[in-house]
């Protein structure tokens, strides 16, 4: 059986998690395990006004493809999507989801796992945090954390 290709979208607009299920979902009778993430903007203790989310247009979409393509691959997925917002978001709003379907679910909540690591360390996106006190921070440097979390897909 052919892999599905990954949807894939970058964009400013908010997203609809229920019509992204749908379109993966919708006939399907092969599915038994249907894993989303969603990732919010958080006011950091109220120290965060808004987020501010920038993107290499053309490589984003191709890097995500390729992650995406990869998890599909490796962990024998029956349908992926993985959608990015950029723009200025504000504590409360919605910036990524990615919803992986499976046969069952370890292969589904592994994939989705694998998405956001690969996501957060490779994918070309930057984040400016925008204080409530009005002032603008630099650019949101990387964390180890997820470099570390990523490991855990190539341990050596």
């Amino acid at each position: 059986m052919d892999r599905p290709s990954p949807l894939i979208s970058v964009q400013r607009e908010d997203f609809d998690t229920r019509t992204v299920i749908h379109g993966l979902t919708d006939g399907r009778v092969d599915i038994g395990a249907l894993v989303t993430f969603t990732g919010l903007c958080r006011d950091e203790a109220g120290r965060l006004a808004a987020l501010e989310l920038e993107h290499y247009p053309g490589m984003a979409e191709a890097e995500l493809t390729r992650i995406g393509t990869e998890a599909i691959e490796r962990f024998s997925l029956l349908g992926l999507a993985i959608l990015h917002r950029f723009g200025r978001m504000e504590p409360g709003d919605q910036i990524v989801l990615v919803v992986a379907t499976a046969p069952h679910r370890q292969a589904a909540f592994d994939g989705a796992n694998f998405v956001m690591d690969y996501l957060k360390t490779s994918a070309p996106f930057w984040k400016k945090e925008h204080g409530s006190d009005g002032s603008t921070g630099d650019w949101v440097a990387a964390r180890d954390a997820d470099d570390e979390a990523r490991l855990r897909w190539n341990p050596r």
